[in-house]
């Protein structure tokens, strides 16, 4: 018996694609800016920043809009799931590393991340809210193999505003394992979400999001309506 003070929380787990089986969710790596985009940034190292295990959920039905934010974004991307960890994995092994590769959606309040930008402050509370990373179930390699092309892709109510190719990735999936494993040791469990094409927009309660890796994984959801806001932030609201 574990003399826990008090009850754990369950394990995030994800539903693995035709297996009863769960893969359980360790911890969640996010990948900024890994396609081009228009306003012609330039290249630079891979940056990364977290998501708690507790904010990844099965993407299906609806997702909340959350609280305490006017611009609530999309964006679709591919991800990786840890199998079998270790640190400073070289390039050429790091694809031995992975067990499968689903699809996700990073979600954003991105009034928040801009406002935390200009301050230079940290991204999580933009980034690390309940519900902000809904993911498909997850393709295992020894079934698929390792996607190395295909479109990556978003609509909202039928109207696409997402599309890029795995083929345009700045950082490779080899690449990202092996960078971000010379910081930090990988642990069977975590999840890499890989970056995101342009096309990055508002979403609305109501909207319909289909969005989708091909041969990796769809996504289907809604967006649910807004909660009403807690008396203390209304408060809060008025006073600034």
């Amino acid at each position: 018996m574990n003399d826990f003070v008090f009850t754990p929380a369950p394990q995030p787990s994800l539903p693995v694609v035709g297996s009863q089986q769960r893969f359980p969710v360790g911890r969640v790596f996010c990948v900024g800016r890994n396609y081009p985009w228009s306003d012609g940034q330039p290249r630079t190292a891979p940056l990364f920043f977290m998501k708690p295990a507790s904010a990844v959920i099965e993407a299906h039905g609806e997702i909340a809009y959350p609280p305490h934010t006017e611009e609530f974004c999309h964006e679709i991307e591919l991800v990786v799931a840890i199998g079998s960890g270790g640190a400073d994995i070289p390039e050429g092994q790091a694809l031995a590393h992975v067990w499968g590769y689903a699809a996700g959606l990073d979600l954003t309040r991105r009034d928040l991340q801009r406002a935390a930008k200009q301050a230079g402050l940290p991204w999580e509370g933009a980034k690390a809210f309940d519900g902000s990373a809904p993911v498909s179930a997850i393709q295992p390699v020894g079934d698929q193999g390792h996607p190395q092309r295909g479109a990556v892709w978003l609509q909202v109510n039928g109207t696409e505003r997402q599309r890029s190719y795995l083929q345009s990735q700045l950082w490779s999936v080899a690449q990202l394992i092996s960078q971000l494993s010379a910081t930090i040791t990988l642990l069977p469990g975590d999840l890499i979400m890989t970056g995101t094409p342009e096309g990055v927009a508002a979403l609305q309660p109501g909207d319909l999001i289909s969005a989708g890796v091909d041969g990796v994984g769809q996504i289907e959801v809604r967006v649910a309506p807004r909660a009403a806001p807690t008396e203390h932030f209304q408060r809060e609201t008025q006073h600034d």
